[in-house]
């Protein structure tokens, strides 16, 4: 059985993503290894006194988004698919990359929202940065309107 990773960010079009994945992990008979990179600032706020965290945001943020991951894993293994879980913080590339490494995958799936190229340069794109860098196939769905 192969391994699936299938980075999420809990947008509004995670959904397609999800149907997108399932899918393909039925033709291939694979696994899917669902992962959310939070990013390492969750509990940071910059206010007057400069930078302060707050670890209650911090554990709330985090518990929240285990909660929809867990959603997510039960969503997929009613599907008939077999599925795992990840959270983890870090810098979504490297965090994504060392877990399709561990699992020993053979995909990763993304979504493209097809955004322009401008968008890319202000803002960046994790799904171009791994199709660039990826040892391993990058499955892009098409998640845009």
């Amino acid at each position: 059985m192969k391994n699936i990773i299938l980075p999420v960010d809990f947008g509004d079009k995670t959904q397609v993503l999800v149907n997108g994945a399932v899918a393909f992990a039925k033709e291939v008979n694979g696994r899917i290894c669902l992962i959310h990179v939070a990013p390492m600032d969750v509990g940071f706020a910059i206010g007057d006194m400069g930078f302060q965290y707050f670890p209650e945001v911090e554990q709330s943020e985090i518990k929240s988004e285990l909660k929809h991951l867990n959603d997510i894993e039960q969503s997929i293994i009613a599907k008939g698919v077999d599925c795992e879980h990840l959270l983890k913080q870090g810098v979504a590339k490297d965090v994504i990359f060392e877990y399709a490494k561990d699992k020993n995958a053979g995909y990763i799936v993304m979504g493209s929202h097809g955004r322009s190229n401008i968008y890319d340069v202000f803002v960046g794109s994790l799904t171009k940065a791994l199709t660039k860098d990826a040892k391993i196939p990058v499955l892009v769905i098409p998640v845009h309107d």
